[in-house]
């Protein structure tokens, strides 16, 4: 905490007061570092290393508040006294700390009586991502991770323990994972996810879980309280699979060639050329670099600007705030937002509040307009440009040159002005309206309503590349290459969405029972409506669409989308001891036909603290070495929305083919299919038992959960019942399938100081698996096909592939000829050394697809089944220290296309070309073998059971850990900071993505789902930052 010391005038008043005194713990010793602060303001000090403080006051009316990490926050007022010493005792700071589970409900830790873990703000500031949902990754149990793609601007994938992609509700009101991902961090008050039944109360989107985040407000009777907060970082590719160089290119395709028997006369590559490349002395015989050309370390940077305040009746917190992350691609500009968050609130009487809250936020993104996934596109070329090839015509920027076998490829066109360029718009705002009325001291009325608009647009100009060849008789560069696919494009969507939310909140606590009761009523309606154009111009330099040149169009129809909600919520606990929650929602949607719309989705909870009885407080070594037990379950239904919406109507799908009818072309329309009224709610019945606990004076605390989810109403065909050909469609889907998943978790922390020295540590980790529910009457030719057959055998975990299983490597043309196994049905003649080995699991001996086994997880796709994380730091005299690892393990990574085999129209990957198997003399076919990892590398097919058949050879199951983020800060002291008549001022470097152990091949990111290691990695990153307060 910073703090700062009263002003001048206000310091030397007449009637300020000096109040000084001890500060001690339960035992009597003295509590260095202890926040002293004058209620109401940000002025005040700490103590010195006997745990004394002094402290100039205004008047003798204030209060003096102490707090301490672990220890329980005293506010003493301050009186006729000078000397004021104090005593603080361990805290139960965890147990009092207030969740957050949305709808303006609230509960204290203790009486939570669901699986629902909450992150805070002081957690989520230390992150430098460029996302919220970046922040979040790591700190609580439950949430399933990856970062699959490091492009600007991107987020990780998170789900709640497998279940999916989650329902997110921010202040109240429900909006999509972007919305959450682009938040910025720094506004974030808290984070509560809703893990189990609890997630009821949110009805028909919530079973997958909830985050819950709720935004920043300002503090009542405090002076405004400005925070600057910034850095400036650096990001350096890392992680990437890196193509080869140019005499590992040339050595690959005379290999190759004296693999295929390309007699001397017909090669690419003579040995004296070979020989040149070896060298590199020769003018045209260096290799060039395309990894080091194209990705190159960027800046990025964040700046923010905040104050907050109040009075006795008001409450703001303003924030400004911008990152830009530059892309690392060359001539890729990159990702910039910028966000503005207003939070008033105004009691305008004893009896009504009322709140507004405005949210604003801009994003843009920029790169070369290119065909295909523009991102995509560039991360090709680092490999389609040979390391033989330069960029520009004698490095003249501005002829490029063809670098490519498909010259489209070559690198030195891309760029805004010779590729055309691509541009998206994100403009987002956000009206929140809050009014509470107390009707009498126990029961309150509120109400929410929110309007949110988005304008989406994107903007792409695709110009066709021209590529240049020198002329030397003629000294002139002339066109070698020109394309003639030109387009532009342009979409442009414009959103609404309305929520309100209405409520009555009854809340009453009679001796030790305490009673909450709210009930209430949601809506929502929608609309999205769009219209996109494509063109063609008829030259590069033609920038704009007309009626000439579209060629395509169309107009995204705008209908309401709406939902329905009414819930209700009843909590009881006595004496924070027994502990029950019952809720419930009656949902309604769009989606389904009149009298299959709404469902109704209960779920109950309770909770026992067994830690509060009295037999356990009687007893001395129970009650000061296990603090608290709180054994709690929890069952319930929630609603799941399938399907496709109104799909109990017949209609037409325009715009599906054409003919030409009497002379000319007439756009067809096709029906969509049967409609259906067998479509309804899905229904998630959730179940979770779970303990909690506190030890050693709640220093160490930890939790554990056992979950178990099964999906009903998954929707699937009647295939029992053919429809003719003739009709154009088959049956539609109905509620026919279920499935479960089921898992643990787990987290366990550590908070102590030893006087002035104050350190932290803890781990949590979560493990599920999908398992195949029941299949609408499943059919299978045979026992094999069943037994293969993973999404419909009840029973089986739904995930991975079948793949023979290697078990190692022929060394030797003897040990080949002497193998008993007919591997490649040739009696192994067309096998080599180097070629692997394959299990002959059944027996027979041949290798067929029969021997093909299960041994993976989720393939280059999902979040990992196990994911993990650790946390250490520790702070002293103003330096803290802290220290984030993340990782996962139980999903698979299979290798293709570069990092499985040659492509000949591609550079070779350097990791398979280091690892792979290669002739000792390349141009001698007779000279033996230097046996790697990976069979002889040649073009293409090498052997079709090597390269081409699911073997594990090629695919890893994963395990990694991240160091995610490292941290080194320090407050400047309050002396320092008191002559600069500021608040506060804390300086920081830290590091991100900076080390990683893994299993992973060829140093790839473990994160990375691309098959062929080319996604765009995850950036290190190391920066600098500065915050200060006044």
């Amino acid at each position: 905490m910073s703090l700062q010391p009263l002003p001048h005038s206000e310091r030397f008043d007449k009637a300020s007061v000096t109040v000084s005194g001890t500060v001690t713990d339960e035992k009597g010793d003295a509590l260095p570092g202890v926040n002293v602060i004058l209620k109401g303001t940000p002025f005040g000090t700490n103590t010195d290393t006997k745990g004394k403080y002094a402290l100039t006051i205004p008047d003798s009316a204030g209060v003096l508040v102490f707090s301490f990490l672990g220890y329980k926050t005293v506010e003493k007022e301050v009186g006729n006294r000078t000397i004021l010493d104090v005593s603080m005792g361990l805290s139960d700071n965890s147990l009092d700390e207030i969740v957050v589970v949305g709808f303006g409900l609230k509960n204290k830790k203790e009486t939570i009586s669901g699986a629902i873990s909450t992150v805070h703000a002081d957690e989520l500031s230390h992150a430098s991502t460029v996302t919220a949902a970046g922040a979040l990754v790591g700190k609580m149990p439950g949430i399933a991770f990856r970062q699959s793609t490091g492009r600007p601007g991107s987020a990780p994938d998170i789900e709640i323990r497998n279940y999916g992609s989650p329902l997110v509700i921010i202040d109240g009101i429900q909006k999509d994972y972007g919305s959450f991902a682009q938040l910025d961090f720094n506004d974030i008050e808290n984070i509560s996810v809703l893990k189990d039944a609890s997630a009821s109360i949110y009805g028909m989107q919530a079973a997958n879980g909830v985050l819950v985040v709720t935004t920043k407000k300002g503090k009542r009777n405090q002076k405004p309280l400005i925070t600057l907060n910034g850095y400036y970082g650096l990001q350096i590719p890392a992680g990437y699979n890196k193509p080869a160089d140019a005499v590992t290119y040339l050595k690959a395709i005379i290999q190759d060639e004296t693999y295929n028997n390309v007699p001397a006369s017909a090669r690419s590559v003579t040995p004296e050329e070979y020989n040149k490349w070896v060298q590199g002395a020769e003018p045209g015989y260096q290799s060039f670099d395309w990894f080091d050309y194209i990705w190159q370390t960027k800046p990025q940077t964040y700046g923010s600007l905040n104050v907050s305040g109040g009075s006795e009746n008001t409450d703001y917190y303003i924030s400004f705030n911008r990152v830009e992350q530059k892309s690392m691609l060359r001539n890729f500009h990159g990702f910039d937002r910028t966000n503005f968050q207003s939070n008033v609130n105004i009691n305008l009487s004893k009896k009504l509040k009322v709140g507004l809250n405005v949210t604003g936020r801009l994003e843009r993104n920029r790169q070369p307009g290119l065909p295909g996934d523009d991102y995509d596109f560039a991360l090709q070329s680092a490999f389609r440009n040979l390391p033989t090839k330069r960029p520009f015509v004698n490095d003249d920027s501005r002829y490029p040159g063809i670098s490519a076998i498909d010259p489209q490829f070559s690198y030195g066109w891309i760029n805004e002005e010779m590729s055309g360029v691509y541009k998206s718009e994100v403009r987002i705002m956000q009206l929140n309206g809050t009014g509470e009325y107390n009707i009498t001291n126990n029961l309150k009325a509120r109400v929410l309503l929110s309007y949110w608009f988005k304008n989406y647009r994107t903007d792409l100009r695709e110009k066709s590349p021209i590529l240049y060849k020198y002329n030397e008789a003629a000294s002139a560069y002339d066109i070698a290459y020109q394309g003639n696919a030109r387009y532009t494009e342009r979409y442009v969507q414009n959103s609404e969405e309305m929520t309100s939310n209405m409520q009555l909140d009854y809340e009453k606590t009679f001796q030790k029972h305490h009673v909450h009761l709210v009930t209430g009523m949601e809506t929502k309606s929608a609309n999205y409506p769009g219209v996109y154009f494509l063109g063609s111009p008829e030259a590069n330099g033609i920038p704009f669409l007309t009626t000439k040149t579209v060629t395509y169009m169309r107009d995204e129809i705008p209908f309401n989308q709406n939902r329905l909600g009414v819930l209700g919520r009843f909590n009881y606990d006595y004496d924070s001891k027994y502990i029950l929650e019952l809720s419930g929602r009656y949902d309604g949607s769009y989606f389904y036909k009149k009298g299959k719309r709404f469902g109704f989705f209960p779920s109950a909870s309770v909770a026992y603290r067994i830690s509060q009885e009295n037999f356990w407080k009687d007893n001395v070594f129970l009650d000061k070495h296990i603090n608290e037990v709180k054994i709690r379950g929890s069952y319930g239904v929630l609603g799941k929305e399938l399907g496709n919406p109104l799909t109990y109507l017949t209609g037409y799908n325009f715009n599906q083919g054409s003919a030409i009818l009497d002379g000319r072309e007439v756009v067809s329309s096709r029906i969509t299919g049967l409609a259906t009224d067998n479509i309804t709610w899905g229904r998630v019945y959730v179940l979770d038992l779970g303990v909690d606990v506190g030890l050693l004076g709640n220093r160490l605390t930890g939790g554990f959960d056992w979950f178990d989810r099964h999906q009903t109403g998954e929707l699937a065909s009647r295939y029992d019942v053919l429809l003719p050909n003739e009709i154009g469609f088959s049956l539609p889907s109905e509620n026919l399938n279920s499935d479960h998943t089921r898992g643990i978790e787990m987290n366990l922390n550590w908070k102590d100081n030893i006087r002035n020295f104050t350190y932290f540590l803890g781990g949590n980790f979560t493990f599920s698996r999908w398992i195949t529910g029941t299949r609408y009457r499943p059919r299978w030719a045979n026992s094999y096909d069943r037994y293969r057959d993973l999404w419909n055998t009840e029973g089986r975990f739904r995930d991975g592939s079948f793949q023979l299983v290697a078990d190692g490597q022929f060394q030797s043309w003897e040990q080949i000829a002497n193998h008993p196994i007919d591997q490649d049905h040739y009696g192994n003649t067309t096998l080599r050394p180097g070629d692997y080995i394959f299990k002959d699991t059944n027996k027979d001996g041949y290798i067929t697809d029969l021997d093909m086994q299960n041994v993976t997880y989720r393939v280059n796709n999902g979040t990992p089944w196990l994911n993990f994380a650790f946390q250490a730091g520790a702070s002293w005299k103003g330096i803290d220290l802290r220290a984030e690892f993340a990782g996962g393990s139980k999903f698979t990574y299979e290798q293709q296309w570069v990092m499985r085999y040659f492509d000949g129209n591609t550079n070779v990957s350097q990791y398979l070309a280091d690892n792979s198997t290669w002739y000792k003399d390349i141009w001698d076919k007779n000279s033996g073998y230097d046996i790697g990892r990976y069979p002889l590398l040649t073009k293409g097919v090498n052997n079709w059971m090597n390269t081409h058949w699911p073997n594990s050879n090629w695919q890893t199951n994963v395990t990694y850990l991240k160091l995610r983020n490292l941290e080194l800060g320090y407050n400047l002291p309050d002396h320092v900071i008191r002559k600069a008549k500021l608040a506060g001022l804390r300086v920081y470097i830290s590091a991100q993505n900076i080390l990683t152990f893994t299993n992973m091949p060829g140093g790839l990111d473990p994160e990375m789902t691309h098959d062929a290691g080319i996604a765009y990695p995850n950036p290190r990153l190391v920066n600098a930052g500065l915050t200060v307060k006044f």
